[in-house]
């Protein structure tokens, strides 16, 4: 018979879990959406969270259901009790305020604050125009360049490549065969690097160029005051003078400028009897091709009612030249709610 005591054979107290932690508990509901298949944007967080959110995730096996139901439970009980969130750090309350604050103040907040703009760099890169890209390539080293160039999309990759100087072309082209063994977070920190030298920039008090600028205004003004200042612009700079002249867009233009699919577009916009007005005061060589190219590219009936009509018109120099300026209005308006995209006078259309 044994000499221990009832009370004596009784099991001891179970010792208790050590409480878990706030990093436990998150590594819980996170493996817990993880089996549920839910979309965890886990990349938004910083790095060294991601990082120790990972390793807690591999330093546990698992929880009993009790446990998880309490670790949800509180978890539940802390987003209901939230009432408002915020960002937390200029980065993300810069990312909140995108569009709504003005781009200056943002590039100057973001600069006091050494923040950098959130996001791919790349896609911000490829957004560039081929000028810009062009720039950035000509002030890196040919390996920095290959990268770049494998980067931003082939089409526009290959149109900053034409504008490359013929030796400099070949030896980026070259580089970019030696690209195979470049690692993704070495073309990460070019890409920072890059988006870093673009944040550096001094703030500029106009967007566009100014040759863009000076071909906005003449083609609101009258013909013969447009030719009397490109005139003046070629004796004093022809190169600037030329560049205007591109960027001018005008009814003359509209053979060179316009896409042939993107007349009809056109007349839904423009009240017939101002089109009716433009093509009967057509008078120049220049307007003659334009107007012809309008009425060969819609529909026939409305181009044979449109001839019929502005052939016993008379339309005065003044009320000709606002029905046109009328139709290449409408035709930028197109333009800058991207319904119709204009050619380059140099590229033949497809």
């Amino acid at each position: 018979m044994s000499n221990l005591s009832p009370i004596a054979a009784l099991p001891g107290p179970v010792a208790p879990r050590p409480p878990l932690t706030r990093r436990a508990k998150a590594a819980i509901i996170v493996q817990f959406l993880l089996n549920e298949n839910a979309d965890i944007p886990l990349s938004s967080l910083p790095d060294d969270l991601q990082a120790e959110l990972t390793q807690q995730l591999g330093r546990m096996r698992y929880v009993d259901r009790e446990t998880l139901n309490t670790v949800i439970e509180e978890f539940s009980e802390e987003l209901s009790s939230v009432g408002l969130s915020f960002p937390g750090d200029m980065a993300g309350a810069l990312s909140a305020l995108d569009g709504k604050i003005s781009h200056r103040t943002a590039a100057r907040l973001r600069k006091e604050a050494g923040v950098r703009q959130t996001g791919d760099p790349w896609e911000r890169i490829n957004k560039l125009d081929e000028e810009r890209i062009e720039q950035l390539v000509l002030g890196e080293a040919t390996e920095i360049a290959a990268v770049m160039m494998s980067k931003i999309d082939t089409a526009k990759a290959a149109r900053v490549l034409a504008r490359l100087p013929g030796d400099r072309a070949r030896r980026i082209s070259y580089a970019i065969s030696m690209t195979a063994g470049v690692s993704p977070e070495a073309v990460d920190r070019i890409g920072l690097s890059l988006a870093a030298q673009l944040d550096a920039e001094p703030l500029k008090a106009f967007e566009k160029k100014p040759d863009e600028r000076v071909g906005a205004i003449l083609n609101y003004a009258a013909s013969a005051k447009r030719d009397e200042v490109l005139e003046g612009l070629e004796e004093t700079d022809r190169e600037f003078a030329e560049a205007v002249r591109k960027a001018i867009f005008t009814f003359a233009n509209i053979p060179d400028r316009l896409k042939k699919a993107d007349v009809p577009k056109i007349t839904r916009d423009v009240p017939a009897d101002v089109l009716t007005q433009a093509i009967a005061a057509a008078q120049s060589e220049v307007d003659l091709a334009a107007a012809e190219f309008l009425l060969e590219n819609m529909s026939k009936r409305m181009a044979g009612s449109l001839r019929e009509d502005a052939a016993g018109m008379s339309v005065g120099a003044k009320k000709g030249e606002a029905a046109m300026n009328q139709v290449v209005s409408a035709i930028r308006d197109l333009v800058t709610t991207g319904e119709i995209d204009l050619r380059d006078p140099d590229d033949e259309e497809e």
